[in-house]
């Protein structure tokens, strides 16, 4: 496809609430079904990006009226997800109980991504954390 046809990176501002996680994956699936590849990065996709989508909405201390910015975009043979809060805390991978309801979603983003970060905004006011995503095609398109 030409780059003039490709899709350009997306950007969106979603209340910070647990209850926007699904319109994020949302808008990431319509972002993806605009590419000829996209389906190959959209289970991965979906997955971290709703885990770094709550972790940021679970784990930011900014104020309750305070968005969170969700960014995508196709960079090389790469999906780039980017989630934006206020909150100045720096997420780090933990080992989870058996037990326990929560705290793997990190885990997750650093065995399924390519590579993941986190940095500060633009402006000093809050971080965000990126995840790479290598597409991943299934054995009947291979």
């Amino acid at each position: 496809m030409p780059a003039s046809r490709r899709p350009r990176a997306f950007a969106a501002r979603l209340d910070s609430c647990v209850e926007s996680t699904p319109l994020a994956r949302h808008l990431l699936r319509a972002y993806l079904a605009a590419l000829p590849t996209g389906d190959c990065y959209r289970d991965i996709g979906e997955l971290l990006l709703g885990e770094l989508f709550a972790n940021a909405v679970q784990h930011s201390a900014a104020p309750d009226d305070r968005l969170v910015e969700i960014r995508f975009a196709l960079v090389g043979n790469h999906l780039r997800l980017e989630v934006h809060d206020a909150g100045t805390g720096r997420p780090s991978v933990r080992s989870a109980a058996p037990d326990e309801e929560h705290g793997r979603g990190l885990f997750l983003v650093n065995e399924l991504a390519d590579r993941w970060g986190c940095c500060p905004r633009a402006g000093g006011i809050g971080k965000f954390v990126w995840a790479l995503i290598a597409p991943s095609f299934s054995p009947a398109l291979v």
